[in-house]
């Protein structure tokens, strides 16, 4: 039921397309994978509401806290990329498994800590482990659910943790301090361990595994070191200072390993001379996601406490209102999940917002008169902004990631977070090792986040919005560097809300100019495309038309299917080429079937007219390579029987027979494509004739269809796919198809056109 990146080729596009099969068993196992998950988000909860206690039971100090922040963020970094590629050779379930093992090991050391570094050593193991279940946990999502449902899966299971953030900060501070960090420890020990229970039961195991080659091992050696590197500079830079050299000796170690690992995949590149599976603009935009994602979560984390004390909130009220970023995260994932929101344009829209709710959060947070739930609304504003950029765009990398590695490459997304976070710590007033930031350094921490927004908006967004906040972060900057103090971030505040005014303003400008352009594309696609009724002659009928370009309306395949004196005559072809050029043939052979087929008794005689159209088409536009794939079939003619059709293939794909038996390729002599000019030239054509069985579906289709193809470059499985449809009308086999090629490939690239057609009297049967 259920395939894992291990396993290759054919046998990955069989077994996920079963898993697809069974909607229910999946959605099942996705839940239970993101209830793990949340683990991810719960345990830095409990040890954030744990330090204080530990550090008056245990004498937990300064220099335990560096150790175990830098060891365990560039453990887990490392954990990342070990335990994605162990579940690409042994199987995510059982990596997963022994990650939930190692996890319930680690919060169990964490219960019997008897001194500080005993203390020291669980966190550590606890922050490898929880590496290790998180990136099992996400590369087994493009193992269960096909490309194409990506991003709904990806909006429903950010959603789940979202909220799990949510209780996570409101439940930790009061479970440490009522029932002490031990027994909090004790219930994260049992909630692990119940994880590991389920995973065991719920999880389906593996399917057959098959070794892929090693990674380059110079690229994936600097890939790591840096992120070993990275971090701990990073995080180690306010504790030794900026200025000593041993932070810049990490910082020139990690960018030389950096360095090595680019050249290394551009002369890869380079040596393969074959497209990438993965673009580049994917896995950069994934990395600056996650990057803003991890920075704004510790800007937040840092800030709200700061500066709801200073208005004399209570440590609750200000977990309320950091809570409220999971809340407002939540909302934006299930839109995403609901809408097809563009990782370009939920940048373009979230990071603008996050930013003016960070620029509000300055200006209104720690204000006495500003009330609480202003706060919390300000706070959701920035979680709605910054996973609205961020879901789109995780959703899309999972979609292209390749079978061949996927654990290693799943681990970019959890470990630019990480980076992000690293990024946040290294500024000297979010370190926290020694104190929380006064509320002065709070509000640098605001300005920085902003800065920080903008600039992820500059290398994800449209240009223009992005240039909007770069410009007011910056004019926030100055203000407040010249002593405007708040009155300089409400003007600021002012700034961005006009020119969020100005962008909405533009989107509408955009919204009327997309819906005249999509009202005129589909004026083109009824006038060159006439719809297939469902009833024609003594046929029901089924079609599909789904243009690769969906602004045009019409690309290179065409069908039709007219009654006719001599019967119901159905056409279906694809067209040499794309762009206008694609469409003027396609309207030139349409219209000479259509006069034709009233005027043409032979089929055979149809085909050579055909044949001849695209011969003269070829020679007025002195293109000696135009030539067109098409499929004549006329049902109900002089002397046929009902179930007979007779059957004229021009270099066409074999259409296919489909009955509650199975799927069987209907075997038809091929001739050459229009356009070669040899249809009619010597004896006359003579069809083919094809008896159905009895209650069977014919189904044409052109290899827009039956060559999409999955992140790893498979091919859809058609034969596989009408197999396990249940068998049913015409309609129901269409419309199979169409949600099972939109789930397969995350990017349509060729048009696809369908026909499904059975006899009335068989329907009858």
């Amino acid at each position: 039921m259920v395939g894992t990146g291990a396993s290759g080729g054919g046998a990955t596009a069989v077994v996920a397309y079963a898993a697809d099969d069974t909607r229910g068993s999946t959605r099942v196992v996705g839940l239970l994978l993101a209830a793990v998950a949340v683990l991810y988000v719960v345990a830095p909860a409990v040890h954030s509401a744990s330090v204080p206690l530990v550090q008056a039971e245990l004498g937990l100090g300064a220099g335990h806290e560096v150790v175990a922040r830098v060891v365990g963020s560039s453990l887990a970094l490392l954990t990342l990329f070990v335990a994605g590629r162990a579940g690409d050779l042994r199987g995510r379930r059982s990596v997963l498994i022994a990650s939930l093992a190692g996890l319930a090991v680690g919060c169990a050391l964490l219960v019997v800590a008897f001194d500080a570094w005993s203390y020291v050593f669980g966190r550590i193991v606890v922050a490898g482990a929880l590496a290790a279940v998180f990136v099992s946990c996400l590369a087994f999502l493009p193992t269960v659910f096909l490309p194409g449902r990506m991003r709904k899966v990806m909006g429903a299971w950010l959603a789940v943790l979202s909220l799990g953030f949510v209780l996570a900060v409101n439940l930790a501070p009061r479970a440490a301090s009522t029932a002490g960090w031990r027994a909090a420890m004790v219930v994260m020990t049992v909630a692990v361990i119940t994880a590991l229970l389920l995973v065991r039961r719920y999880v389906p195991e593996p399917a057959a595994t098959q070794r892929h080659p090693m990674p380059d091992r110079p690229r994936a050696a600097g890939l790591i070191a840096f992120g070993v590197l990275a971090p701990a500079a990073l995080q180690l830079a306010p504790v030794w200072g900026w200025a000593d050299p041993r932070v810049g000796l990490l910082l020139l170690c990690a960018t030389v390993a950096l360095v090595v690992a680019r050249l290394r995949c551009a002369a890869i590149s380079v040596a393969s001379r074959g497209p990438s599976l993965m673009p580049g603009a994917l896995r950069a935009g994934a990395l600056v996601a996650g990057l803003a994602l991890g920075f704004t979560q510790v800007v937040l984390t840092m800030a709200v406490p700061a500066l709801a004390g200073e208005k004399g909130g209570s440590p609750e009220s200000a977990a309320l209102v950091l809570s409220a970023f999971g809340v407002g995260g939540a909302a934006s994932c299930l839109l995403v999940r609901r809408h097809a929101i563009a990782p370009v344009t939920g940048s373009s829209l979230g990071l603008p917002l996050a930013a003016l709710g960070l620029v509000l959060l300055h200006a209104g947070l720690g204000v006495h008169a500003y009330p609480m739930a202003g706060d919390f609304a300000v706070v959701a504003l920035i979680g709605f902004g910054v996973m609205l950029a961020a879901a789109p765009q995780l959703a899309r990398y999972l979609a292209a990631l390749p079978r061949t590695h996927l654990g290693t490459s799943a681990a970019l997304l959890p470990g630019s977070i990480l980076l992000g976070t690293a990024a946040a710590q290294a500024l000297p007033y979010t370190s926290a090792i020694d104190s929380a930031p006064v509320p002065a350094e709070a509000r640098q921490l605001l300005r920085v986040g902003t800065i920080v927004l903008a600039v992820a908006a500059l290398l994800l967004g449209r240009v223009a919005v992005s240039v909007a906040v770069a410009c007011a972060a910056g004019l926030q900057y100055l203000l407040t560097r010249t002593g405007f103090g708040d009155a300089g971030t409400l003007i600021v505040a002012l700034a961005v809300g006009a020119a969020a005014g100005a962008v909405v303003w533009s989107r509408r400008e955009q919204r009327d100019r997309l819906a005249r352009i999509s009202e005129t594309a589909s004026t083109l696609q009824h006038a060159v495309l006439h719809p297939i009724p469902e009833d024609l002659g003594r046929l029901h009928l089924a079609s599909l038309y789904r243009p690769a370009t969906a602004d045009i309306g019409i690309g290179g395949d065409f069908l039709e299917a007219l009654h006719t004196p001599y019967g119901t005559r159905i056409l279906i072809g694809d067209v040499r080429g794309k762009g206008l050029q694609a469409v003027q043939t396609v309207t030139d052979l349409l219209g000479c079937f259509r006069s034709q087929a009233f005027e043409t008794e032979e089929l055979g005689e149809l085909a050579a007219r055909l044949d001849r159209q695209v011969l003269r088409a070829a020679g007025t536009r002195g293109d000696e390579e135009l030539f067109a794939t098409a499929l004549l079939l006329q049902h109900d003619g002089p002397e046929q029987q009902a179930c007979d059709l007779h059957v004229v293939n021009c270099g066409h794909l074999t259409p296919l027979e489909v009955t509650p038996a199975g799927v069987t390729e209907i075997d038809v002599p091929t001739l050459l494509p229009l356009g070669f000019g040899t249809l009619g030239s010597g004896a006359p054509l003579t069809p083919h004739t094809v008896r159905l069985n009895t209650g069977a579906t014919l189904v044409a289709h052109t290899d827009g269809l039956s060559e999409a193809r999955n992140s790893t470059g498979e091919f859809y499985p058609l034969t596989e796919g009408l197999t396990r449809a249940p068998y049913g009308t015409p309609e129901h086999l269409v419309g199979h198809l169409d949600a099972g090629v939109r789930d397969w490939t995350h990017h349509l690239a060729d048009d696809i056109a369908i026909i499904a057609l059975r006899p009335v009297e068989a329907m009858a049967a």
